[in-house]
Order: C-alpha cells, then structure tokens, then sequence
C-alpha cells in the first residue's frame, strides 16, 4: 500500500509543504540523502513556479517503479498541474536559471530540473496550462543520457480522495517477452481497504506476465478474495502482432486513439474477487505507432472529453495522464472518490522529455 501526497499551492506557505512531502516520499522509497536532496531541490521549483508563473496549481507525488534497469525500486514521482496561461518559450524555459519574472529565481529552474531528475517531461498548451513531471530515483541522472529508448511505455498518477495518505485505486505494469501489460484496480469504496485489494491486484500481477488479459483477472480473482474486492482492467499488448487485448470486471474505463479518433473499451459488471462472471470477454484492436490507451477509475467524470492534442502520445505517459487528470476535472466537478489514471502510449519521444 503506497503512501500517495496531494499538496494544493495556492501561497507562498504551501512551498515548504510541497518540499516536506517529496522527503516524505523519498525516505517511503528508500532513496539516499542525496537523491532526497535532489527530490525536495525538485519539489521546491516546480511549488515556486506555481506560484510565480500559473496563479498556483497542485503538485501529486506517488511512488512508482521506473522500469527494469531500476528493479523493484521505487522512485518518487512529482507531477506539477496547473490551469495557468502556459508556457510561450519553453525551449528559453528549459534553460538552467530562466525566470519570467523580476523577482530573484532560485538559480535552479526547468533546465536544472530536467538535468538533475532521472526522468523529466512537460506538456504545455497556451490557455490551458501546464503539466511538469520529474522522477528522481535512487542513482544520479546520467547527462546528456539522450531520450528513452524505443517501444512503448506506461505510466500513471494516482490522487486520494480529499488528500487522505492511501489510495484506494492502483495501477501497474509488467512485461513478459514481447508482451506489455497494463492494470488498473479500484478497490471497493475507498481508504485502507480498498488500497489493500488495488494493491495486491498490483502485486499478483508481476507473477502473471505469460498470461493473457482473461486468466490474468481470474488468477486475481482468486487472490483478491480475502478482500473487499475491486474493479480492474487489464490491457496487454502484444509488440510483435501489433495488437492491444483488452478485458476488465467493473467500473473501470478505457479509451483508445488511434488516427485521431478515440474509442471506448468496454468492461464487464462485477467485482473481482467477489462476484466475477464465469467469463470475460476479450476486445482485441489494431495497435499502431500512433496510438495511445487511457485506463482511469470512476474518480474521473463519467463524460469527460478526451483531448484532441496530437502531442500527447509523445509525451511520458505519466504526464500524458496527468492532462487527462487536469482537464477532466474542475471545481463545478469535484471528484467523489479516489482517482487513478495509467497511459499506456507507443513510444514516441517527447521534445522536452529526458530518461528512460
């Protein structure tokens, strides 16, 4: 069960929370003083530049697994939101030391980050705002490490509801061959327990790689039934056909661009590890160079629009699933409940992006 930080920055005070949260997160993950450093270093410019540039935002800091060159461990997460005029220069603002403003800057800024984080994205549209993403993990970045290497990636943010510490959803992946699995699990109602079954549905999936979408939730319907329960979606793509299956029980949703256009996959009632049906049906889609999967839990609005921004499949998917987080939502429409949100994306790199 993964501690998970939402910190809102809305004055000059919510800095040092957002810095105190990222060593928080750090010593959850194990990471060294030095990467801690870096961590709140991080934490402190991406709250500063809320302030100064957007009129405030928030900052989500989960711990997450960066990939297989990191094994198990995890790595702290910072995602910084806003809905502030955007960034017009982002190239001058990647630059260490760039500020906008007259007041004195904390010498660090954008390019300090992306340089010293292990991974680092943006996604910035005028009007719309900004989304920052930086994942500090237990070894120093390496300079000049140049993008990702090709194929696809997932990732995800996850927000509690009413800032409580846990989440009651999850998400994970894990790869097995030439096949890429995604999972996203919404424990039922929320808090503690329902973290406990999202986590385990988590964990029981790093044994089922060979497995299809289909014996993957039985398998976690077995797992997960000294729990309360919960509602997943397993996506698995298979690299070498070109081809994304898709099967999930309960309130789980999942959208699909390919081309431009967008597409809903479809869930079946029930509860996994309580009332599953005795079968699963199984959708299975072209994949292509283009394409982009969106799994989310009921947190996000029922009839939330997705976005029409052909960028975002470059993006990491983490930040690509924090602008589906941020626009999906606002204040008319609160959430009522935990919100996880996992992107799983073909692999194309990001102009500002950086890391593996």
């Amino acid at each position: 069960m993964s501690r998970v930080w939402d910190v809102p920055v809305d004055d000059s005070t919510r800095v040092r929370d957002v810095r105190v949260a990222a060593e928080e997160a750090s010593a959850c993950a194990g990471l060294p003083s030095s990467r801690t450093a870096t961590a709140a270093l991080v934490a402190t410019e991406l709250a500063t530049n809320l302030l100064r540039h957007a009129d405030g935002g928030r900052i989500l800091i989960n711990l997450v697994e960066r990939g297989h060159d990191d094994g198990r461990r995890s790595a702290v997460q910072l995602v910084s939101l806003d809905h502030g005029p955007g960034i017009p220069d982002v190239a001058a603002a990647m630059r260490d030391g760039y500020t906008t403003t007259v007041a004195a800057s904390l010498g660090a800024g954008l390019g300090t980050c992306r340089r010293i984080a292990n991974d680092f994205d943006l996604h910035s549209a005028p009007g719309r705002g900004t989304v920052v993403m930086a994942r500090i993990g237990h070894e120093p970045a390496v300079r000049n490490q140049g993008p990702p290497p090709p194929g696809p990636r997932a990732g995800g943010v996850n927000v509690p509801l009413g800032r409580a510490e846990h989440s009651g959803d999850a998400w994970g992946r894990v790869r097995g061959g030439d096949r890429l699995t995604l999972l996203l699990a919404d424990g039922l109602g929320h808090g503690a327990k329902a973290a406990e079954a999202s986590g385990l549905a988590v964990k029981e999936l790093r044994g089922l790689s060979e497995l299809p979408p289909a014996e993957i939730l039985r398998s976690l319907g077995r797992a997960l039934r000294p729990t309360r329960g919960a509602a997943v979606a397993v996506a698995q793509l298979d690299m070498t056909a070109g081809q994304l299956s898709f099967a999930g029980i309960g309130n789980v949703g999942a959208r699909l661009r390919t081309d431009g256009t967008w597409k809903a996959l479809l869930s079946h009632p029930g509860i996994v590890g309580a009332q599953a049906p005795a079968s699963v049906p199984v959708q299975r889609v072209p994949w292509h160079a283009d394409s982009l999967l969106v799994l989310h839990s009921d947190g996000l609005p029922s009839r939330w629009t997705p976005p029409d921004d052909g960028v975002l499949p470059g993006c990491d998917p983490a930040v690509a699933a924090a602008v589906v987080l941020r626009d999906a939502g606002s204040a008319a429409r609160p959430v009522r409940d935990d919100t996880c949100v996992a992107v799983l994306t073909a692999g194309g790199v990001s102009r500002h992006g950086s890391g593996t």
